[in-house]
């Protein structure tokens, strides 16, 4: 079962945000049709997007994360809120590249590093809050380690894997953001950064059968580790017909007389979830009255 939790190491030095998204991601590529190297690269972007929307601290906040290198599967957006729910899409779900150097499916040549990942934070000012960096891999993990440390100066080591099943179903997704506090003890970082690199894929240990709770106490063998709160993350799409028709209201008043007088109905899709909505020629003459 898909969980994600908030922890801390050594009496606070350290902050840990880790979760299991298997049926989160599985939902998602589902919806989207995704081929393995597209699941891959969109089930990343999804657990990476649950894990940063954990860290917003009101609810009506949320975080959009976008990823666009140059690669064949074009631009990767996700949108997460404070609750760990999170939608996404992938501009091409029908990639899929022969596997990488290491065997492993093809994330980084998938989204390519001809371009720039952009955090985006709307808090509810007067303009959201965006940080950007040229993307670095194109793994995606590596990408967010490299923003938190350049834009946000905050030291963080990101794993994110999903592991495509043969019949390319999700059979194991996770990911976690680690990250040193001001005040730590140097010593601390070099300890992790070691034993991250020594150990197994987070993917490994959930196929396995491990909880992410096990996961973190492995990790963090006599480090203190404190859970401060688990949640379960969820692939949610918030479109309604009542959001499209504002959508649609906003075109303006010339261009909706147009699709009037035409006298065709009009299809909509929602990008996160595939939802169609139909607007019939009666419903684009209430339209226009509402724009008047």
């Amino acid at each position: 079962m898909d969980k994600l939790v908030r922890a801390t190491a050594k009496q606070g030095q350290v902050r840990i945000f880790a979760a299991i998204t298997t049926d989160l991601v599985n939902e998602g590529v589902v919806m989207h049709s995704c081929l393995p190297t597209a699941s891959a690269a969109f089930g990343r972007m999804l657990t990476a997007g649950t894990l940063m929307g954990t860290m917003l601290k009101a609810k009506q906040d949320s975080l959009t994360l976008q990823i666009d290198g140059g690669g064949k599967a074009g631009g990767i957006v996700v949108t997460a809120h404070a609750d760990s729910s999170v939608k996404g899409y992938i501009a091409d779900p029908n990639v899929d590249l022969p596997a990488n150097k290491l065997g492993k499916l093809d994330v980084g040549g998938a989204v390519g590093t001809d371009g720039y990942l952009r955090v985006i934070r709307d808090m509810g000012l007067k303009e959201p809050y965006v940080g950007q960096v040229p993307i670095q891999t194109g793994e995606i993990g590596d990408d967010l380690a490299y923003y938190y440390t350049v834009s946000e100066q905050t030291p963080s080591a990101v794993g994110l894997g999903v592991l495509v099943d043969t019949d390319m179903s999700i059979k194991a997704s996770g990911g976690f953001i680690i990250q040193m506090m001001p005040d730590a003890d140097e010593f601390l970082a070099d300890m992790i950064t070691y034993r991250l690199e020594e150990i197994p894929s987070i993917t490994e240990f959930i196929e396995k059968g491990m909880s992410i709770e096990e996961i973190l106490e492995f990790i963090f063998e006599d480090m203190e580790l404190k859970i401060l709160q688990d949640i379960k993350p969820t692939y949610k799409c918030d479109c309604s017909r009542e959001r499209v028709e504002k959508a649609l209201i906003s075109i303006g008043r010339k261009d909706l007389e147009e699709i009037y007088n035409d006298e065709k109905t009009e299809e909509l899709k929602c990008h996160f979830c595939n939802k169609n909505y139909e607007f019939n020629h009666e419903d684009i003459g209430k339209l226009i009255k509402e724009a008047n």
